[in-house]
């Protein structure tokens, strides 16, 4: 099979879908990879790199879509790259169809195979291809929140850890999965007082057993969040239903509750986002107001640390890119169940249901494509 590694060209998006080394293993099992000119420059990699690893260099996208056979990319296509995309093209990616009709309706005019990393499902409803970046984005929601409570990024001047005589700031985590909960660790070992909410019980006993004493936990209700926004500093939102919208838990008359300065940080603006008012942002402006309450709503937060982020990508993708180089996305997808849940589009139809019902659309089962 062709394999093809465009470069990123969402705004301020430096991750690459492949490292050299991904690179060198799908050249071992025959397949021919075409990467573009600096593809991965943005993430430390040069095309020397790899051509070393077996690759060949072509000059700009258009001929690498042209191609390939498969298309391994960390974004979802824009729509400079909606052209590109043609009729029987396996398009592996992060989708996060629910979001964006538009995109949607693209991918099904192509007639390509849109198989979405988010939705990859294992038995036990783990999501391997969206942990390493749900791990990053959750380390890295505080990092950006703490920075935008500062004084002179609009913030309300707040230190997450305190100091000895000042209480430190308080961190209300909405989620605690694989966002939240590294969302936690890392807002609890700056020292700030942390409140994890989330609406399974087992999931809150696992979290009280292996965070920290600084983090609490509480069940979501729309009662109980009311009661902590009035004395939180920063709310993350990580909350995710697979391949679906998000439910927006805090919503425009609760802003109110809110100090003025205070943030929030919404890691799950790519599937709607967890805040009525929130809408995407990027890192070149990351932030906005309203009624005095910070939105920090960046769409590809991962982006920022490309290098950590493409390595922890590759090690999670490759192993289902050699399966459907090797065998083709029917037979891989036949053979493992966790990677068929990953089939969003096939040739013009839905075949993901949250996706088809999130825009009340015809939905067709993927075993009926397959």
């Amino acid at each position: 099979m062709i394999i093809g590694i465009p470069k990123e060209i969402k705004n301020n998006e430096s991750r690459v879908g492949m490292t050299p080394t991904g690179v060198a293993e799908m050249t071992a099992h025959g397949h021919q990879v075409f990467v573009q000119h600096t593809a991965g420059f943005g993430s430390g990699f040069a095309d020397e790199d790899y051509i070393k690893a077996g690759a060949e260099i072509l000059p700009d996208i258009a001929e690498v879509y042209a191609a390939a056979d498969m298309i391994v990319k960390v974004k979802e296509p824009i729509e400079p790259e909606y052209p590109l995309v043609r009729k029987g093209q396996v398009v592996f990616t992060y989708f996060h169809f629910a979001a964006d009709r538009e995109l949607t309706e693209a991918m099904m005019k192509s007639g390509a195979i849109c198989i979405a990393y988010e939705t990859v499902q294992k038995a036990d409803r783990s999501l391997p291809l969206l942990i390493p970046m749900s791990e990053v984005a959750g380390r890295m929601a505080v990092q950006q929140g703490a920075h935008f409570l500062e004084k002179p990024h609009g913030g309300r001047g707040v230190l997450l850890g305190g100091v000895p005589g000042v209480l430190p700031a308080k961190v209300l985590i909405l989620g605690g999965g694989r966002v939240g909960s590294n969302a936690a660790l890392i807002a609890a070992g700056m020292g700030a007082e942390v409140t994890v909410a989330d609406c399974s019980l087992d999931c809150l006993r696992h979290l009280s057993q292996v965070l920290p004493k600084n983090v609490k936990t509480l069940y979501a209700s729309e009662l109980n969040i009311r009661k902590e926004l009035p004395a939180t500093d920063m709310v993350i939102g990580s909350v995710l239903i697979p391949g679906a919208a998000t439910p927006h838990l805090i919503t425009r008359d609760m802003l109110k509750l809110m100090q003025e300065g205070s943030v929030l940080v919404d890691v799950a603006i790519d599937q709607g986002g967890c805040f009525e008012t929130s809408r995407p942002t990027t890192h070149s402006e990351p932030v906005y107001k309203v009624d005095g309450i910070i939105h920090y709503c960046v769409a590809n937060i991962p982006g920022a640390v490309p290098y950590t982020s493409t390595l922890a990508l590759t090690n999670a993708t490759l192993p289902y890119a050699v399966a459907l180089a090797d065998k083709g996305w029917r037979q891989a997808c036949k053979d493992d169940h966790a990677l068929a849940l990953g089939l969003n589009v096939i040739d013009g139809k839905i075949t993901f249901k949250a996706v088809a019902d999130a825009f009340e659309m015809p939905y067709t089962p993927y075993e009926q494509m397959m």
